[in-house]
């Protein structure tokens, strides 16, 4: 009996460990394959990819001829409620990461287990900055206005609504004086990270994408190849 039961044991931990293979292995070759992309001649836009190291989000200036974000996300529903800003950082991810787990030494074993079987909600992450620089974080890319367009109808079709306006997340776990959530669709998983999130609404902008990636090496990488 003890027998059958260290057997048993053995073969789930090789299940465990196999799995775990693929799941790293498959990421690290798709997120170095290359979607088809369409290029513009017109670039009168521009966006910047951010990362924190492990986030992605899509940094897009505040206003233009296109939208003004304000409108979809007000500034009264930061601490600060300043207007005096210029760009807006939009990610998307789990809502129990987002509001639970400001550090990852406070991530609890419960919202890790929720985010990474897809069971849990999700929300739009939203950052008002005064000013973005470049660094090895956060690259400048240059768009269309269909591409910039696309980003636009993405995040939009991303959000939940309520008498025809994005659901405030009430809560104090703010990042900082210039941010909030909103509530979002979708479902989080190992297999659909908030940089997947950031790598689809590249490809559906026709933008440079990978197949498929769960981390942020992937898309930097991608970009950093790209600048001129």
């Amino acid at each position: 009996m003890i027998k059958n039961f260290i057997k048993n044991l053995s073969v789930i931990f090789a299940f465990i460990l196999f799995s775990v293979f693929i799941y790293f292995s498959s990421e690290f070759l798709l997120s170095k394959v290359e979607n088809d992309y369409k290029n513009y001649d017109k670039l009168e836009y521009e966006m910047y990819l951010k990362s924190n190291g492990v986030h992605t989000d899509i940094v897009l200036p505040l206003r233009n001829n296109i939208i003004n974000w304000a409108n979809l996300f007000p500034f009264e529903n930061t601490i600060s409620k300043s207007n005096d800003v210029n760009y807006i950082s939009i990610g998307w991810g789990d809502k129990g990461f987002y509001l639970d787990t400001p550090t990852w030494a406070e991530l609890k074993v419960s919202t890790a287990l929720i985010a990474g079987l897809g069971i849990g909600t999700t929300a739009l992450h939203i950052t008002y900055y005064k000013d973005i620089q470049e660094d090895d974080l956060t690259i400048k890319v240059a768009i269309s206005k269909e591409q910039y367009a696309s980003i636009v109808s993405t995040v939009k079709k991303n959000l939940q609504y309520e008498n025809g306006k994005s659901i405030n997340i009430k809560t104090n776990a703010q990042y900082n004086e210039n941010d909030a959530f909103y509530e979002a669709i979708g479902s989080y998983s190992i297999f659909h990270t908030c940089n997947t999130w950031t790598n689809n609404t590249l490809r559906e902008a026709m933008l440079p994408s990978l197949k498929w990636l769960a981390f942020d090496r992937g898309i930097l990488n991608l970009y950093k190849k790209s600048e001129p």
